[in-house]
């Protein structure tokens, strides 16, 4: 599958690398999308950086089949743009996988498509998702439907492996949500 991650600088290092390679030995293409292609963002940790391969004016929804969102700083500073905010709107519209652990639902919170949907997310992130109709729960990874979430880096390896299960599931489904909803 096609992922698309959106990053701008300080992101959480390990957020973005861990699931980054995982999803690429999985067989599935990554494209780093920031406000400008090949710029060079930093980790906010400072042991990662990446150059972006393309601008989000470069790109559009429909040519990724999943959305990665890392935490970090990075989600506040794209959610600040309306082309990041419609960009993610899109996906969860379409229904794609969209995998988001940290600060990243906070671009799902501009986006307003957090209603009704059970997640979790960094711990004052679930604060401020209270107050939409999710339900927040406080758990390593929760699975709704086409919304994969986490909370911190320690939860790396629950939110890849539910992830790479959700992309299979899309995968052989033809794009279809697999059996079942939340987890």
């Amino acid at each position: 599958m096609k992922i698309v991650c959106l990053l701008d600088q300080g992101f959480e290092d390990s957020e973005f690398q861990d699931p980054y390679d995982q999803f690429r030995a999985a067989g599935h293409e990554v494209t780093v999308v920031g406000f400008k292609a090949g710029q060079e963002l930093k980790g906010y940790r400072g042991r990662v950086s990446v150059a972006t391969d393309r601008g989000i004016a470069e790109v559009r929804p429909e040519q990724f089949d999943a959305l990665f969102l890392p935490g970090g700083s990075s989600p506040d500073h794209l959610r600040a743009s309306t082309e990041m905010v419609e960009f993610v709107k899109a996906f969860m519209a379409e229904d794609k996988p969209v995998l988001a652990i940290c600060h990243g639902p906070q671009l799902l919170l501009s986006a307003g498509v957090v209603g009704g949907r059970r997640l979790t997310a960094w711990r004052t992130i679930q604060g401020d998702l209270r107050y939409t109709d999710a339900e927040v729960v406080d758990e390593p990874v929760v699975v709704d439907r086409n919304l994969v979430t986490s909370r911190q880096p320690d939860d790396i390896p629950s939110f890849v492996s539910k992830s790479l299960d959700l992309l299979r599931a899309r995968g052989a489904t033809g794009g279809q949500a697999p059996v079942g909803t939340p987890e």
